[in-house]
């Protein structure tokens, strides 16, 4: 059947976030490691390839005996319909379209406070040998910061929905025990899913069915 089923909602960034972009050039004083912005409002964003490769990696390493990274062709079959696998000799296309992330709430930051809508992180890299010291600055989105999210699930097999929104709901938790961006071991990217809904917005499918998706992906 043909049918679509949008997943909506908020990221909340809790620490600060680092996902790199590129500047066009590296004047003195300027910042090393910029993060990624929209070209329109060259405001802070999530490219919708980010927030997809963390989850897949996550959920496929839970799954994984060891808990260590697997190749892709190597994934379960539960987590290769859900986001795709491109080979030599197959292809198979994911179930989910994740769209780019634009921040939403920039009025409320300024009125808590804030002054931009990112930060510089001053960090230094020590040498142990030389105790010569690396410093370099690094922007990051603010905590508190908040992106709007919208993941579109294609329904493929009725009867693979609930397990399906189960292990989107598995990789969220897990994203959120994680970190989403770089340098997550310093303490950036962590954040938090919040508000979610599914809506069916193409096609027939029950509101008993979305309801229940929407439970699953809430944890009630």
């Amino acid at each position: 059947m043909y049918a679509k089923i949008e997943i909506t909602g908020v990221i909340e960034v809790v620490t600060g976030m680092h996902i790199g972009g590129t500047s066009e050039f590296s004047a003195i004083g300027a910042i090393d490691s910029p993060v990624v912005r929209d070209a329109l409002t060259q405001l802070p964003m999530i490219p919708g390839s980010s927030l997809k490769g963390k989850m897949r990696s996550l959920l496929s390493r839970s799954k994984s005996d060891n808990y260590m990274p697997i190749e892709i062709k190597d994934e379960p079959e539960s987590v290769m319909r859900l986001f795709g696998f491109s080979g030599d000799t197959n292809f198979k296309r994911g179930r989910l379209q994740f769209s780019d992330m634009f921040l939403s709430n920039r009025d409320q930051l300024f009125a808590r406070g804030a002054r931009n809508e990112t930060e510089v992180k001053f960090e230094n890299t020590i040498n142990r040998l030389t105790a010569v010291a690396n410093p370099r600055q690094i922007e990051r989105a603010i905590r508190g910061s908040e992106f709007d999210f919208s993941i579109m699930y294609n329904v493929s097999e009725c009867s693979e929905i609930e397990e399906d929104f189960s292990n989107i709901a598995k990789a969220m938790k897990l994203l959120e025990y994680d970190y989403l961006g770089g340098n997550g071991s310093r303490g950036y990217g962590k954040i938090k899913f919040k508000d979610m809904e599914a809506c069916c917005v193409i096609g027939e499918i029950s509101d008993e069915i979305t309801e229940k998706c929407e439970k699953i992906l809430n944890g009630v």
